[in-house]
């Protein structure tokens, strides 16, 4: 009879399987080796190491692991293409400092001075940045300026029977300003969580960008001397907004934003232009270890 409460004993470390069974026992002694995460990747012949890529993909975020690890390969192709080729023209190029206050690398500064070596950017004239100015009007607006007020009966994100008090307390002030049962003013000053509570919950002057989405969204619709007809919600609580004054944005002239078009657009053409010259590059040099499609594929899009 076998006593359920007694521990078996285990096997002793001599014991092992049978005499002639075939088993062999692995040794754990040593770990499998890694399979590699790339085929050895190299430019005419000049190999990029595993481990500089691995290094590199914290640079290029990305979905998943493979993507970021692909995104790392094909830049170090690129960095390895404009190396190779400022060494074949013989181009040098003294360090700088960047606007955030790094030197750059003796190879950066290579890289630097062969492209505004071998890529010409023309200045963008005034049809084109007219032409442009005139599609993308839209884009060339001032922004709205709000002058509202708001009553805010705060309550915890977290506080369920709260936020329920909130909201219901929120309506009943909105029907009794409605009835002109009280002022806005006056209701504000007495409820009011906001320190603007003081002014009457008089918030001054507001633009886009400068409250949090849900009461901005309320910003953009509400006519100008109306009370939201219901409480809107924010993390804060629930606020009564009131419109006292709109300011609409106006069209920019083209004269005060042609020096900005021009930017875009002459960074646009470099940008470009630097992609077809690392295409050029990509499509004479021999690279193996990873599929590049040529001037067309992922490499230098």
């Amino acid at each position: 009879m076998v006593n359920l409460f007694t521990p078996q004993q285990p096997q002793t470390s001599g014991a092992g399987p049978a005499p002639g069974s075939g088993y062999q026992a692995v040794d754990t002694k040593i770990p499998p080796k890694a399979r590699p995460v790339f085929s050895e990747i190299s430019v005419n012949g000049v190999a990029i190491a595993e481990s500089a890529i691995l290094a590199e993909a914290q640079n290029h975020p990305a979905d998943n692991p493979g993507a970021a690890l692909r995104a790392a390969a094909e830049a170090l192709i690129i960095r390895q293409l404009l190396l190779q080729k400022a060494e074949e023209e013989q181009v040098t190029g003294a360090p700088e400092t960047t606007v955030d206050g790094k030197t750059e690398t003796a190879e950066d500064a290579k890289i630097r001075a062969l492209i505004e070596m071998a890529v010409d950017t023309p200045s963008a004239d005034d049809a084109e940045c007219r032409r442009f100015y005139e599609n993308n009007r839209s884009r060339f607006r001032s922004e709205p300026i709000f002058e509202a007020s708001h009553i805010l009966l705060a309550a915890n994100p977290a506080d369920e029977a709260a936020r329920r008090q909130a909201r219901a307390e929120a309506g009943q002030m909105i029907a009794d300003l409605a009835a002109g049962a009280v002022g806005f003013g006056e209701l504000a000053r007495a409820r009011s969580a906001c320190p603007s509570a003081q002014q009457g919950g008089n918030l001054g002057q507001l633009s886009p960008g400068s409250t949090v989405p849900e009461f901005e969204a309320v910003l953009m619709r509400l006519p100008e001397g109306e009370v939201t007809g219901s409480p809107v919600e924010t993390r804060y609580g629930f606020h009564i907004i009131r419109m006292d004054r709109r300011i609409e944005g106006e069209q920019l002239p083209f004269e005060a934003v042609r020096p900005r078009i021009a930017a875009w657009l002459e960074a646009a053409s470099w940008s470009k232009a630097v992609q077809q010259f690392i295409a050029v590059l990509a499509a004479e040099a021999t690279i193996e270890g990873i599929e590049i499609t040529g001037a067309d594929g992922p490499l230098v899009q």
